[in-house]
């Protein structure tokens, strides 16, 4: 029997892009968020190096790569109390963010809470075991039924950021249900408002001295260009981490050893990290100028890989005259209801093609 899941998405742009092809100045691929710049190459030789591995890897990760997320989550994301047990890896984000109301054992009759305007992922891991999804972004909200509350902030598609107050009253809420909460975090690092990446559901503030049935989601795709990798990880309360862990031995889902090797490289690069941000600023700030001046409104867009804009029409009107530009973009109906008037504009193109859409937006 098939699973009932929602319809893949991105074939109802396959038209749009046709049509963006088809401009005499080729097409600027602005509607997805897969990193376009180098991997650093110390990361690739550190992935070279290890690539004699002829033994399973640990389900857990090497001891020197749990070391290293836990200095990670402290030198970077302002917790500083986590130890190994805390931690594990993951092949890439979306694999446990799709598979983790399984490894929870929801089912029917169980709620997934997602953000009103969310990746399509969390629906995806609902619709797999039978569950009900609710979009709602306010705590109180949230019903008796809730066993897992997704957030994202940086959020995709809108890159809202979640305060540290937010994060606690969320936290509060979803203790009181008895839920599981996981923050997927995975583009704190660029935080356009600050040097410092957003703040994390672990910080000493939001847990107030107990990680209890909260988890920390994260992947170094964006921030060091390792989505070919699936490089990720999650940390957390220290007794469902450990369940978790469990699970998965018996699934087999082991990051391969070499990735590993990458990763302790990739979480020591802040140089690389940092010059990487001021690529996706440059970007940014090149792209939201010249929508801005082109009627669009740019909202939320504080943090993230992405330009949450509007024209105050449905979105698939503003996908259609965008690709006659040879622009294409994400409608934000992909992202739930909430995102009908909105199109999500990706960072993730080359100087060059981010220069040529400036050039014919301002022509247009």
């Amino acid at each position: 029997m098939a699973l009932a899941l929602p319809d893949f998405p991105w074939d109802l742009l396959t038209p749009y892009g046709d049509r963006a092809r088809a401009h005499p100045g080729g097409i600027v691929d602005l509607s997805v968020g897969s990193p376009v710049d180098p991997t650093p190459a110390s990361v690739r030789e550190a992935l070279a190096a290890a690539t004699d591995a002829h033994a399973y890897p640990a389900t857990a990760g090497s001891p020197a790569l749990r070391e290293a997320i836990v200095e990670w989550y402290r030198r970077r994301r302002g917790v500083p109390d986590l130890t190994v047990d805390n931690v594990i890896p993951t092949i890439g984000s979306k694999e446990f963010v799709a598979l983790l109301p399984t490894l929870l054992g929801l089912g029917p009759g169980d709620v997934v809470v997602q953000p009103t305007a969310a990746y399509p992922s969390y629906a995806v891991g609902a619709a797999v075991v039978g569950a009900t999804v609710l979009s709602s972004d306010e705590p109180e909200e949230w019903p008796a039924e809730t066993k897992l509350v997704w957030l994202n902030s940086p959020g995709n598609p809108d890159g809202r950021v979640h305060s540290l107050a937010f994060l606690r009253r969320a936290v509060v809420r979803a203790r009181e249900l008895g839920a599981v909460i996981a923050n997927d975090e995975c583009y704190a690092e660029l935080d356009w408002g600050s040097d410092e990446p957003t703040p994390s559901i672990l910080h000493p503030e939001v847990t107030q001295g107990s990680r209890r049935l909260t988890l920390s989601v994260y992947s170094l795709s964006k921030q060091s260009n390792l989505a070919g990798y699936r490089a990720a990880f999650v940390a957390g309360c220290s007794d469902l981490v450990g369940e978790l862990l469990a699970a998965r031995k018996h699934l087999g889902l082991m990051p391969p050893a070499p990735v590993q090797a990458a990763m302790l490289v990739a979480l020591a690069d802040e140089r690389g990290v940092a010059e990487q941000k001021e690529r996706y600023r440059r970007r940014r700030d090149a792209l939201a100028g010249a929508l801005t001046a082109s009627g669009f409104r740019i909202d939320g867009s504080e943090a993230g890989l992405y330009l949450w804009a509007t024209r105050d029409e449905d979105c698939w009107t503003t996908v259609a005259a965008l690709a006659e530009l040879g622009i294409l973009v994400a409608p934000g109906a992909f992202y739930g209801d909430a995102g009908a008037r909105h199109v999500r504009v990706a960072l993730t193109a080359t100087d060059e093609r981010v220069d040529e859409a400036v050039s014919r937006l301002g022509a247009r």
